[in-house]
């Protein structure tokens, strides 16, 4: 069990953000720190949310120093009075789903998203909502005071990874038999993207298809053009039909037309938007302040209700709730559907051909 100096510890400042925790790794951050962080969130969970022995699902991306991050969580955590279920190493929207589907109280991402290698930190997910801003501030407090729930759980793994991958492909549907390049870059997605397109029809390339949390090929961020050129000339020199990229742990997207042209996160949005719309006619699509005009006019032709709000992916989420909006997109490459995950993919190769 971790000891700490009741009189001394404290979180360094830096890393407490608006949306989430991150730091760079033995420096900011550390392995006791994501033990308090445990024994705070369960903390939280009893007393604010008052949630006795709460069910909290952890998941971990790649990076090397993650697995080390996510033993001791769990073990704050556990001792805390949790009953923690660990998933491994998968891909943001893994968490997501399986919180909901084990219907858990709370779910702890630990990633460094789309960030270099040297960086992790953790996301958190409360009772289907966003935990974020002053909640990070709440929790950083309880870190300084040490003021502890003490209780004993328990921890046991679990690998609903097939269980995601099922759901993804009875949402689908009948797909397209496209032609589609993949980079996980060394992600999170990897695995999960190797067994998905095993299941699909149509010709699939997977590069970088392996999890290593050094990112050997590229950085993890399809934002950047850069990043997409190894996709990019795969498409153009085969004639394939798309490509997608994804950061470290899977919650943003780059995608690539038959052209090799990048189609940045307001314009995927749009397209989206055309069937989203089909099932939610006048719905609100939500999209950040950084898109451009051209989607919120789309969004207004296809008889949706554009809605602009600040960047910010818990913000975004916290709109949609409000607005039970079926949409939303940020610039960054973040996509939010009612239905979540890489169903947005799916989607966008079902109507290509709009």
């Amino acid at each position: 069990m971790v000891s700490l100096n009741k009189s001394e510890y404290k979180l360094a400042p830096s890393i407490l953000r608006e949306y989430d925790i991150r730091g760079l790794v033995g420096q900011t951050l550390t392995e006791n720190d994501a033990f308090v962080i445990g024994r705070a969130m369960a903390t939280i969970l009893n007393k604010k949310y008052k949630i006795t022995a709460p069910k909290i699902v952890v998941a971990y991306d790649g990076r090397h120093s993650s697995p080390l991050f996510s033993s001791f969580l769990c073990e704050g955590l556990c001792v805390s009075g949790c009953e923690v279920i660990e998933i491994g190493c998968g891909p943001t929207p893994l968490l997501y789903f399986t919180v909901e589907y084990l219907a858990s109280n709370a779910g702890i991402m630990i990633t460094g998203s789309h960030n270099p290698p040297e960086f992790n930190g953790f996301k958190f997910v409360v009772d289907g909502k966003p935990f974020y801003g002053p909640s990070i501030k709440e929790l950083g407090v309880i870190v300084e005071r040490q003021d502890f729930l003490e209780g004993k759980g328990s921890i046991v793994k679990k690998d609903l990874s097939g269980a995601y991958i099922e759901s993804l492909l009875n949402l689908c549907g009948s797909l397209l038999p496209n032609k589609v390049v993949w980079d996980p870059g060394h992600g999170a997605t990897a695995e999960i993207i190797k067994t998905l397109i095993d299941r699909l029809p149509g010709q699939h390339i997977l590069v970088n298809g392996s999890i290593d949390g050094a990112f050997p090929s590229h950085h993890p961020d399809p934002t950047i053009p850069e990043n997409l050129n190894e996709i990019i000339s795969i498409v153009k020199q085969k004639n394939y039909d798309l490509g997608f990229a994804f950061d470290g742990d899977g919650d943003r997207i780059g995608v690539i037309d038959e052209l090799g042209r990048i189609i940045w996160g307001d314009q995927l949005l749009a397209l989206l938007a055309r069937d989203v719309l089909v099932d939610y006619p006048g719905g609100s699509i939500i999209a950040d302040v950084k898109s451009s005009q051209v989607v919120f006019e789309e969004i207004s032709r296809l008889g949706g209700m554009p809605i602009i709000w600040k960047t910010g992916h818990s913000c975004i989420k916290d709109k949609m709730l409000e607005l039970s909006a079926p949409l939303a997109g940020e610039m960054s490459g973040h996509i939010f559907l009612t239905i979540t995950g890489l169903v947005l993919m799916m989607l966008f190769i079902l109507h290509l051909d709009c």
